[in-house]
């Protein structure tokens, strides 16, 4: 939102107070309270007729300072909040004459004292300036012509500082000159708009902001002001957090303990998923003749998914099989676990008119309802439908009762689609949260009942979704995979970018649909989307109106697929690896390229490449002639596929078949691959193979290998000794050791 006309002029609807003068300060035991003048105070009438900003900072962890800044505190609180894991931290507050400073670890917030002037600076290790909100920066607006009052601040942009993240978005990737609203939003990849959208963001300067505010949050990311970052809320009251990580990854470890880390996943979700897909036709014996086409061909199978019509149409949701089309559910689940098959199920929040539950969700008060008592109702997507009201409790068992059954039945995951449609206007929940703050905050709860539900049948560690609307925690119930793209290279970048915002919002996990959703992809786009997916944390099938099985494209097509999806089953040893790193720090799998090269400059802006895990490079290609240009960081690299090697520090052009692309292994890796190609759960520690890459003499690397239920299987430390590499580990398995020089 903008408030201003220029850097000097205020638009012609808002009265803006802005912090202009510290005039009192109140040392607590665990916090600093800031009173700022919204005009200079020179004499003691001058306190009279005045807005007065109270301006408090805390510590909810260690290297966090929480801000809250409050204009009319008298306002009722019935919105929804975000849930914070905070620590006992104490923070030190020093006073000089021209300043008082905050202290939160490494982290400083440091108050001028000076008439006339406001200036908070944020500062990390050894007193380098983070940020500063300063001139016209803290603010209270008020819209004339509406009435409603807001909540703003703007830090400040260093040159050649770069913000990344805001959730999954398909716009730019660096989001300089964008204005990004925190709005949930069923819009497709192809605009601003986002199913998940995280009021977090991070820069290459080594700290990020989280705004904890559930509604729909406007930020102005060098674009209202070219050198500030500004955020603002409807309300009276702004909070949001200053997180010093001092690196990227370090300031994902602090946001994700603060909001949530992922959960450890079970090892066969990282196999491939194979969908029905949308609005096609299909019955069990379409549904075996995928699954056994698939073992004809020898691609190994993970899942299979039942897209929405293996419920009746217009009745989504009910939860009942379609008996004219699966008339044996129960027998034809056990058939396909027979085959070693996982089997996941499409659901919503959504209960249509025609559903059994509608008269019994509407009679029970377990929809949601209008101001005047009515069941909010609408025709869009399913004739007549409700909503669950995710805020009542009875609703949540209500709902989740029949998701038992399904799990009862051999149902092991459910693919938790919308979340985004959930309606404000004239809108009464159950507990009387606010509507324009439940609206992006539907999903966490929505998500979290489903994920719970899940984990109590399965079990710790078997817990999993495919989920498409998140907010801030929602890292905690994952999958999440990226909605709606199409079937072109331009999709594919876009879902990419997407991705990538999606690693700097503390997530890490993320999928997306293989080809794209929408139409049907050439043979090319195909091929090169699967190396893509196959490469990603979770790897699914899926489209709208036409299969995806890789036959019904060409030949060649089965072949990639079989070669990429065995591929990851081999790496599964590091695969898991980096899972239990996002689990224990919060790092995500797939990584934008400056999380891993901080401090080399090129590597700010890539969105075409990344780092699956710290040792592998991936550059998937958008062309049809198999071109494709990617940056090498410093090193020699070695292609995992073909073995030849590159130096770095440049950008490289190549072309490839469909069966290559760019997979580099970085310089000092000792990767470990399974002995496995054909299921992704299996035991890892068991005819391993370690490859080493670039070690130079005397350095040594620890891998550690695990067992499927997330606990340590064995530790394996390489040394480059006289040219060889030595092996220290406890496993007792045996294992080969294959050297790259």
């Amino acid at each position: 939102m903008k408030f201003t006309r220029g850097y000097w002029m205020t638009r012609e609807n808002f009265v803006m107070n802005y912090a202009t003068q510290c005039v009192r300060m109140e040392k607590k035991k665990d916090a600093l309270k800031v009173l700022a003048a919204c005009r200079p105070v020179p004499f003691r009438g001058a306190t009279l007729n005045g807005a007065l900003l109270e301006v408090e900072f805390s510590a909810p962890r260690k290297n966090i300072i929480r801000v809250r800044l409050t204009h009319f505190a008298g306002k009722a609180d019935r919105a929804p909040h975000f849930e914070t894991m905070v620590e006992a931290v104490e923070p030190v507050v020093t006073e000089g004459e021209h300043a008082v400073c905050f202290s939160s670890g490494d982290l400083t917030a440091k108050v001028l004292k000076e008439e006339g002037r406001w200036q908070v600076d944020f500062l990390g290790k050894d007193g380098t300036v983070l940020t500063t909100s300063g001139f016209r920066a803290m603010a209270h607006a008020l819209d004339k012509e509406t009435g409603k009052p807001y909540m703003s601040d703007s830090l400040m942009l260093d040159v050649g500082e770069c913000v990344y993240g805001l959730g999954e978005r398909f716009t730019p990737y660096v989001k300089n000159g964008q204005s990004v609203d925190m709005w949930n939003a069923d819009g497709g990849t192809a605009s601003e708009l986002a199913y998940k959208n995280i009021p977090f963001y991070m820069t290459n300067r080594g700290y990020g902001i989280f705004v904890e505010d559930t509604s729909d949050v406007s930020f102005e990311v060098a674009s209202e002001k070219v050198e500030r970052v500004q955020f603002s809320a409807e309300g009276e009251t702004l909070v949001y957090d200053v997180i010093y990580g001092e690196t990227p990854k370090g300031t994902l470890d602090l946001y994700t303990a603060l909001t949530g880390r992922p959960p450890i996943l079970p090892a066969w979700s990282f196999g491939l998923w194979l969908s029905t897909s949308f609005t096609t036709n299909y019955d069990e014996e379409t549904a075996s003749s995928f699954i056994d086409g698939m073992a004809q061909r020898d691609i190994p199978l993970s899942v299979f998914h039942f897209d929405c019509f293996w419920m009746k149409g217009y009745n989504w949701c009910d939860f009942e099989w379609d008996p004219e089309t699966f008339p044996d559910p129960e027998g034809m689940l056990k058939r396909y676990h027979e085959k070693g098959l996982k089997l996941c199920c499409w659901i919503n929040p959504y209960i249509a008119q025609q559903s059994p539950l509608f008269a019994e969700g509407a009679k029970n008060g377990y929809l949601i309802r209008k101001t005047n008592g009515d069941v909010w109702q609408t025709d869009l997507w399913q004739a007549g439908m409700g909503i669950v009201d995710v805020t009542n409790p009875a609703a949540r068992e209500w709902y989740c009762g029949y998701l038992k059954k399904l799990l009862d039945m051999g149902v092991d995951c459910l693919k938790t689609d919308f979340g985004e449609r959930i309606p404000v206007k004239d809108i009464a929940y159950f507990d009387g949260s606010s509507p324009l703050h439940m609206h992006n905050y539907y999903t966490f709860l929505y998500n979290q009942m489903v994920f719970e539900t899940i984990r109590e049948a399965r079990g710790e560690g078997e817990a999993i979704l495919f989920a498409r609307s998140a907010t801030a925690g929602g890292q905690q119930f994952p999958v999440h995979w990226g909605g709606d793209n199409s079937a072109s290279y331009v999709s594919m970048a876009e879902t990419l970018r997407a991705g990538l915002s999606m690693s700097h919002s503390g997530f890490g996990f993320w999928s997306h649909d293989i080809s794209g959703f929408e139409s049907t992809a050439p043979a090319h786009v195909y091929k090169r989307w699967v190396q893509f997916g196959l490469l990603s944390s979770h790897s699914r099938l899926h489209g709208s109106n036409s299969y995806r099985v890789p036959w019904a494209f060409d030949e060649e097509s089965v072949d990639v697929v079989r070669k990429f999806t065995k591929l990851k089953c081999r790496l599964m040893p590091y695969l898991y690896a980096k899972m239990m790193e996002a689990h224990e720090q919060g790092t995500p799998m797939m990584r934008p390229m400056m999380l891993e090269f901080p401090k080399d400059p090129a590597c700010d802006t890539l969105d075409r490449q990344y780092m699956l895990g710290d040792s592998l490079l991936v550059a998937p290609i958008f062309r049809e002639d198999g071109r494709v240009s990617y940056y090498l960081p410093e090193g020699c690299w070695t292609s995992l596929l073909s073995g030849e090697k590159t130096q770095g520090n440049h950008w490289v052009e190549e072309k490839h078949d469909f069966m290559s692309l760019p997979l580099m292994v970085r310089p000092g890796t000792v990767l470990p691959l399974g002995g496995c190609d054909t299921r992704p759960d299996y035991r890892y520690t068991e005819n391993l193979e370690l490859h080493v890459y670039q070690l130079a003499e005397g350095e040594s690397r620890t891998v550690p290998v695990y067992s499927t239920d997330g606990r340590l299987a064995a530790t394996y430390m390489v040394t480059m000794k006289d040219g060889k590499a030595k092996v220290e580990t406890d496993s007792k398995d045996p294992f080969k050791v294959i050297v790259h020089p």
